[in-house]
């Protein structure tokens, strides 16, 4: 009997976007069971903490799992090749949505492949549709009073108005401008 295929798309997930689930669905196709590995990822000053980033997530997933698709999602806080190694996973999915995206991981997915050449990287392109979507200019967006219901599901569109009314409750404001990389 072959080995069962495990594999691991990362990214932080502030929050996750029609984009994000789009390759999770075909990611799913590819592997036997595929983890949602949620990165803590402080520097990046998230919106949510990590276990918000996790529920909203597993939220997401419901479908999925209610279709029989193997998926689960954990957090982690870790070197990448350390998580797929600890969850036995023999393929990282990285999603790219445009050229721009391809020198940054391509440069990791070679310094993953040094670190362990048992673990591949797997690109998947973003539907032409999911392009342009970016967890940081949904956060953007949404936080300016522009409609996101196009880039993200109304249960995360319903978290992000709550967490932005509660920000503005608490006098905080602004985020960084959007110039962000691939896996946000």
């Amino acid at each position: 009997m072959s080995e069962r295929r495990i594999g691991v798309y990362p990214g932080t997930f502030d929050p996750i976007t029609n984009g994000h689930f789009d390759i999770i669905q075909r990611a799913a196709k590819l592997v036997d069971h595929l983890i949602i590995g949620v990165a803590s990822n402080a520097g990046k000053g998230p919106l949510f903490s990590t276990a918000e980033r996790v529920a909203l997530v597993q939220d997401e997933l419901g479908p999925l799992a209610a279709k029989g698709i193997s998926v689960e999602v954990r957090s982690f806080d870790s070197l990448l090749m350390n998580f797929a190694v600890g969850c036995q996973a023999q393929v990282i999915i990285r999603g790219l949505r445009a050229v721009s995206d391809f020198e940054y991981e391509f440069q990791m997915a070679g310094m993953n492949a040094r670190l362990n050449p048992q673990v591949e990287t797997v690109f998947l392109m973003a539907s032409d549709r999911h392009q342009f979507i970016s967890s940081r200019f949904v956060k953007e967006i949404g936080r300016l009073g522009g409609d996101i219901a196009h880039f993200v599901s109304p249960r995360v569109a319903h978290r992000l108005a709550e967490r932005f009314a509660q920000d503005a409750r608490h006098g905080v404001g602004g985020i960084e401008p959007a110039t962000g990389g691939a896996g946000e």
